[in-house]
């Protein structure tokens, strides 16, 4: 049996579902807020510590992550989204905009790109990377922290879902 790698495959379907997936957690949680009486600011400014960012701050960082992703495999240079969402309607705007914006991005796109280097600053450092080093060990991470840790939010807060829900209610 032969198996062919494929940059593409790897990280745009795995991108957009986990923005799929977060979507799905943040409707459960609005429509607890509904159900409960509770306003959803409570939980959109919610957070797990006083230093870590709330669930807002969550989707806007995860959605930056997943949108910048394949532009800096193939060497483009990202939109930059303003970050001014303050409703449950923003943040699912914010998460179309960005699977629109993955999605964009074609297999001969991407395909090639796993060993092309390139260096991202991060805060005072630049690092340096393949594309398939950036994916599979910064982005996807990071991606998956934050929509765990938003999961983890809506979850503190009474929201009643479980791990089925984190995987946007179907496998």
């Amino acid at each position: 049996m032969t198996y062919s790698f494929s940059m593409y495959e790897t990280c745009v379907p795995t991108l957009d579902r986990l923005m799929g997936n977060v979507e799905h957690i943040l409707k459960k949680g609005e429509a607890n807020a509904t159900e409960r009486g509770i306003e959803p600011e409570i939980f959109l400014n919610a957070r797990l510590a006083p230093d870590m960012y709330s669930l807002t701050k969550q989707i806007q960082t995860l959605a930056s992550l997943a949108k910048n992703c394949p532009h800096r495999i193939v060497g483009t240079e990202p939109p930059v989204f303003e970050e001014d969402e303050k409703t449950f309607a923003d943040l699912y705007a914010l998460i179309e905009k960005t699977r629109k914006e993955i999605d964009g991005f074609s297999k001969s796109d991407l395909d090639g790109k796993e060993e092309r280097e390139f260096t991202i600053k991060l805060g005072p450092m630049d690092v340096d990377f393949t594309g398939l080093a950036y994916f599979s060990k910064f982005t996807l991470p990071n991606v998956m922290f934050h929509s765990a840790t938003a999961y983890n939010i809506l979850r503190h807060n009474g929201v009643p879902i479980g791990k089925f829900d984190f995987f946007g209610g179907s496998l």
